[in-house]
């Protein structure tokens, strides 16, 4: 049976493929953002997350004019997922990145909690892993990357993500609620598929990907699974497809071309470095755009 999910940020570019997912899977959504999404069957209420009242109003609203005719108020809201947030650095100050991110997140999910939504899917990110958006050129701990790494990120936005995790962790404790935070990867739609010859043929560009993507379809649904998958408490997923974006073993492209990380634990022959095994293990994830399908040789 389909769920009634309040999505944030579905108008991004994450979003405008995870929300028709979702829809497809027989969910019904509501969109909160700040410009409207063009998908047939989804309205968007133009909200300002930063905002608390803002935020408290939207969760707890009717998802359209069809809401009227019960008679009894805006129905009950299943599940937040929340993508919503300044998506990267260099778009604003750093400050206004941080605040953005960590008070918009804090205001969602204490709103879900409060008015009873006990599943809560944040947006996380590979940028926890710190070398993303490093000064300099710094290398990872070790390889795979597991969710239990020893996040470091120096950038105001790794930084926000890392404390959206903590937020996180706090509200599942205190409310007893599912909160799932997936560290999404490189998020890459149909179209970005042209750009990985280049990729390919330029190693170092891709390290601070750690040579790791997740096709945005694959994504929808991952957060379909969180949403079906109750009863976890607060956890932290790896959101990655399966294999590394290279033509070499994993193993031996990273001793080539990461030199300075050792390979601590089990990778498989193309396994990807940000290592997804805990969303196919416990969500039962199984990729459907393999890179590979889409780049000829």
């Amino acid at each position: 049976m389909g769920k009634r999910i309040v999505f944030t940020g579905g108008s991004g570019k994450a979003g405008r493929h995870v929300v028709p997912y979702l829809l497809g899977q027989g969910h019904e959504v509501f969109n909160l953002d700040l410009v409207p999404l063009d998908c047939p069957g989804v309205n968007t209420l133009i909200t300002d997350l930063r905002d608390g009242g803002e935020t408290f109003n939207a969760l707890s609203m009717h998802f359209g004019f069809k809401g009227l005719e019960s008679g009894k108020g805006p129905a009950p809201v299943d599940a937040v997922v929340h993508f919503a947030a300044v998506p990267r650095i260099l778009m604003r100050p750093d400050n206004a990145t941080f605040s953005a991110n960590t008070i918009s997140t804090y205001n969602v999910i204490e709103a879900a909690m409060k008015l009873g939504i006990s599943k809560v899917i944040i947006a996380s990110s590979e940028t926890t892993y710190g070398v993303c958006f490093a000064e300099g050129d710094k290398n990872y701990h070790s390889f795979p990357l597991t969710e239990d790494y020893d996040v470091d990120p120096m950038d105001s936005y790794g930084l926000s993500k890392v404390v959206n995790e903590k937020t996180a962790r706090a509200f599942a404790m205190r409310f007893g609620a599912d909160i799932y935070a997936l560290r999404i990867g490189n998020v890459i739609s149909p179209e970005d598929y042209s750009r990985f010859p280049g990729f390919l043929a330029d190693p170092p560009s891709r390290k601070r990907n750690a040579w790791s993507y997740i096709d945005a379809r694959d994504l929808g649904q991952i957060v379909h699974l969180c949403v079906e998958k109750d009863g976890l408490g607060f956890q932290v997923f790896n959101a990655v497809n399966d294999t590394i974006t290279a033509r070499e073993p994993t193993r031996s492209f990273l001793e080539r071309w990461a030199p300075g990380t050792p390979i601590t634990g089990e990778i498989g022959e193309f396994e990807a470095p940000i290592s997804n095994r805990k969303i196919r293990e416990v969500l039962g994830f199984a990729e459907n755009h393999n890179w590979r399908n889409y780049v000829s040789d």
